[in-house]
């Protein structure tokens, strides 16, 4: 399969930056969409970011104009510019992937990382 790991995740008092980032690693034939998402206490997860191959994005209304999401399709990295941070952003984030890898045939995959911490004080 394809393992995602994270790191970057911290903390951090409103109004700073934090930088996330993502590798995948495996037999990864090719990776279509990576994004981010995250997860606060007693809520679901959500999609905060996403980028296609082609570097295509996709943002949640909360976030736009204050991250940035990229990626390295050479690297197979993704990574989430965090900037105006804001104490409604604390919450675990997880990296996702998704794509082709090779085990015996050509195959499809979907991971996750297991989570970053961000917690962001007012």
């Amino acid at each position: 399969q394809v393992q995602l790991v994270e790191s970057g995740g911290g903390l951090v008092q409103a109004g700073g930056s934090l930088r996330l980032s993502c590798a995948a690693s495996g037999s990864i034939f090719g990776i279509n969409a990576m994004g981010w998402y995250r997860q606060a206490p007693g809520k679901q997860r959500e999609l905060v970011a996403s980028i296609t191959s082609g570097g295509g994005t996709n943002y949640a209304d909360s976030v736009k104009g204050r991250f940035t999401i990229s990626r390295d399709n050479a690297k197979n990295t993704v990574d989430l510019q965090m900037n105006s941070l804001k104490p409604e952003d604390t919450a675990v984030y997880y990296c996702r992937a998704e794509g082709l890898f090779v085990r015996d045939t050509i195959r499809s995959f979907t991971s996750w990382g297991q989570g970053t911490q961000v917690t962001v004080s007012s």
